[in-house]
């Protein structure tokens, strides 16, 4: 009698023999939880993760196990996250040329980790990015985070190749001090980044720390732009199409608000998302609680007027918070309440996501195998999502590139919110930015009542 198909070693999808126990468990895991892995898994992460568990669970039986894995798994998932996961990691390896770098200041004593980490991540910017930077700290701080990290080696050749220049400052601005320091504290090294801007020894200027500081320090060391009366702090947030990103202001600077601000900030997320962001004809929104024309609160009914008669930007009307990350805007304005509100509970989306895609992963062996194969690409995710791992945000409205990063920056943020920085400066988004002409007064317009 001819031995029956399921008998035969490698005779199709069929043989159990031809296909090693851990690999028939991945398989079968795979079938039973195809919803979650169709939406998140990467097919070619699987399949070498699935070869190298192989290998360590059946020994000898580890290249069969990856090609078992390639042909059986690969179909079964994709990866619509490929874009959305992109790292800083990107520019490694590529030339840059020294004639190109451009000076960015940096307050090495802002943020709840400074100064280390802050170094740490311009050692590694000047590596990946084309720019110089001119890290301002106290020098004593310096001293003993070098040592602690281990940084001298590093340090000593960025400085020996004119890439990183240490400029030495006075006290510091603490995370808890009121804005108003930064008047007193005249040598902090947030007023000497500002003055290098200032003095064109750098183009751009980033600090992770006292927001509130920061912004004083712009405006008073940098002035306003013309016919800006309060800057605004610009977010990108993602959307649903990971090519593009929404800019959100404000998310900070100014709890209170007046029609004639946000007016303002409209064209200000208008040219920096049309030079720097490179959208054609941005798309800006007024933040509100209905589509129409008649719904919101007062400074929303009093806003849209403005925006809607605006010839120098195309106003797309009123974007619910639904649509903040739908890829239907490339700018959205309200009052920086409103937007940081927005922006801090994106930030909690990322972990929530995790948590909860966690609890729903099944118990016991066939959870842990699917835990192998999704977390990592879970917790890029979450970093995706939350906001204090690109970086910073944009300070507008202030008379030079100024960039805020989150309080507890490390190396990594520090390093992106340094491209943002240096994209800014090198697309020559200032000059645009000067070129604003005073804007329409925010007078009170008669609010549209409902039919």
């Amino acid at each position: 009698m001819p031995p029956k198909p399921s008998d035969t070693p490698g005779s199709g999808t069929g043989s159990r023999r031809g296909r090693p126990r851990a690999i028939r468990r991945l398989v079968i895991w795979y079938r039973r939880n195809a919803a979650v892995t169709s939406l998140v898994g990467t097919a070619t992460a699987t399949a070498n993760a699935a070869g190298s568990m192989a290998g360590s669970v059946a020994g000898s039986a580890a290249g069969a196990a990856a090609g078992a894995a390639n042909t059986v798994l690969q179909p079964l998932v994709f990866d619509p996250l490929r874009r959305l996961q992109r790292g800083v990691s990107g520019s490694e390896g590529t030339p840059i040329n020294d004639a190109e770098r451009l000076w960015v200041a940096v307050d090495g004593m802002g943020g709840d980790h400074a100064p280390g980490p802050i170094l740490e991540g311009c050692l590694r910017a000047v590596r990946l990015l084309p720019l110089r930077v001119k890290f301002v700290a106290e020098t004593a701080a310096v001293t003993a985070a070098v040592a602690e990290l281990e940084l001298s080696d590093e340090l000593q050749a960025a400085q020996q190749e004119g890439l990183l220049e240490l400029v030495p400052s006075g006290p510091s601005v603490g995370m808890d001090e009121e804005a108003t320091v930064v008047r007193r504290k005249r040598d902090a090294s947030i007023n000497l980044a500002m003055d290098l801007v200032k003095a064109g020894e750098a183009t751009a200027v980033y600090s992770a720390g006292n927001s509130g500081a920061v912004m004083a320090s712009a405006i008073f060391r940098l002035g306003r732009l013309k016919g800006i009366d309060r800057p605004a702090i610009g977010a990108l947030f993602p959307t649903k199409d990971p090519e593009q990103q929404v800019l959100v202001l404000d998310v900070g600077a100014n709890m209170d608000a007046k029609p004639a601000y946000l007016h303002q900030w409209a064209l200000l997320g208008n040219i920096y998302s049309r030079d720097v962001l490179q959208v054609g004809s941005p798309r800006i929104g007024l933040l509100n609680i209905g589509e129409e024309e008649c719904k919101g609160n007062d400074l929303a009914l009093r806003t849209y007027p403005l925006m809607a008669a605006e010839t120098r930007f195309h106003f797309a009307g009123n974007c619910e918070g639904r649509d903040v990350l739908s890829g239907d805007f490339d700018v959205v304005v309200c009052d920086g309440f409103t937007g940081n509100v927005l922006l801090k509970f994106l930030e909690s989306v990322g972990s929530v996501l995790l948590d909860v895609l966690k609890a729903e992963l099944p118990r016991g062996r066939r959870g842990k195998v699917g835990s192998a194969f999704l977390m990592s690409n879970l917790r890029r995710i979450k970093k995706r999502l939350d906001h204090a791992e690109h970086g910073g945000a944009l300070l507008l409205g202030v008379n030079g590139v100024c960039v805020i990063g989150h309080g507890s920056s490390k190396a990594l943020s520090v390093v992106s919110a340094l491209r943002i920085a240096h994209s800014a400066a090198n697309h020559g988004v200032m000059d645009d930015l000067q070129r604003l002409s005073d804007s329409a007064s925010g007078g009170a317009e008669p609010a549209v009542a409902c039919g």
